[in-house]
């Protein structure tokens, strides 16, 4: 496909079938608890996620910070991540100047220290939820958690995930939202105990319209791009069993669960007409990432659903990284012909269908 032809498709998905948003406020942060939950009168919510951002680590040194200090890492995406009425990453690794205590050193030892001013660009780009749940929010100790809790705070956004923070709430069009998030790691809400995070869901359910749930988990690398449906060992660490927790989760109220952590792309489906995508990739890595194949490849999911959380439609819009990383538009479509040949491989049953290059139905 040309470039000219696919503008224009991303020109048209950009501007049609999008919610309204008054004054491009995307919602309150502070939940109005005049409104009841369970009683959304909305017929359309939209939810953008992508995976993985880490903006650059000024550790150890500034090797790996990017450049012009970031500001251009999300250029060309910044109308299409604010176009929807929740927009949602992962937010990999701490916001820290400086100090706070190094996790270890060594092969296989990464530790993401961005520094503070860096997430302001969440905000700059539509971001209202975060989670920071996952294996490198506590690269920098309690130094690092408590900037990054306090950066956050200062902001217009909301986060969910660690223990002392596990839901966030925000309410979007007299919707409210709830987001829980779970990961296998220091610091954070524990995925593999699913009593506790059953519970959590029933109580952010009863309390909410619309229940997200974001996961980390599961094995990493090109060789984990498949949902195997039993529990994952990686790193002599247990990842949880990824397909079971999904399920567990909507069994219990969820409405849409997203997944993050194995750096590569894995297959989507419907469960109970709920939407779950297994893992959403690297979309914005700069540095200290690998991005070769299937690793520097990611989609930029969009996905519209009903005031119940019932999944309607969606699209991809595929994106890579290249060299050092920060997502380029990728007119290959190379993230959504493998989410389209995972899903097929690994969720026969699921009603999910990827009829081109861009769209999602069911």
């Amino acid at each position: 496909m040309g470039f000219t032809l696919f503008s224009a498709i991303i020109f048209c998905w950009i501007g049609c079938g999008s919610v309204s948003q008054n004054n491009n406020i995307k919602g309150s942060l502070i939940s109005n608890d005049s409104i009841p939950a369970n009683k959304s009168t909305i017929d359309t919510l939209t939810f953008i996620a992508v995976g993985d951002i880490m903006f650059g680590s000024n550790f150890p040194g500034n090797a790996n910070l990017p450049p012009n200090d970031g500001a251009d890492l999300l250029k060309g995406f910044t109308e299409i991540l604010k176009n929807a009425d929740i927009t949602f990453g992962n937010a990999e690794g701490v916001f820290l100047d400086a100090g706070g205590t190094p996790k270890g050193t060594g092969n296989n030892v990464y530790c993401f220290r961005q520094p503070r001013r860096y997430a302001k660009y969440f905000t700059d780009n539509g971001f209202n939820l975060l989670s920071l749940a996952n294996n490198h929010v506590a690269d920098f100790g309690d130094a690092g958690l408590k900037s990054t809790v306090s950066t956050l705070q200062a902001l217009p956004i909301q986060f969910a995930g660690l223990v002392d923070h596990p839901t966030a709430i925000i309410t979007i069009r007299n919707t409210k939202i709830g987001l829980a998030a779970f990961a296998p790691h220091n610091g954070c809400v524990q995925l593999n105990d699913y009593p506790g995070a059953i519970a959590i869901i029933k109580k952010l359910k009863a309390e909410c319209d619309i229940v997200l749930v974001s996961f980390h988990a599961g094995a990493e690398g090109k060789n984990a791009t498949r949902v195997p449906r039993r529990t994952e060992i990686f790193f002599n660490q247990n990842r949880g069993n990824v397909y079971e927790f999904a399920h567990r989760m909507i069994d219990a109220g969820a409405d849409i669960v997203l997944g993050h952590g194995p750096h590569v792309p894995r297959g989507m489906e419907l469960y109970n007409n709920k939407f779950i995508a297994y893992s959403l990739g690297n979309f914005c890595t700069y540095g200290m990432f690998s991005l070769t194949g299937v690793s520097g490849i990611a989609p930029l999911l969009k996905i519209y659903v009903n005031g119940k959380g019932d999944f309607i439609n969606g699209t991809i819009t595929s994106v890579k990284q290249e060299g050092e990383g920060g997502p380029l538009m990728d007119e290959k479509f190379g993230a959504y012909k493998l989410i389209k040949e995972l899903s097929a491989l690994d969720f026969p049953e699921s009603n999910l269908k990827f009829p081109d290059s861009i769209n999602i139905t069911k």
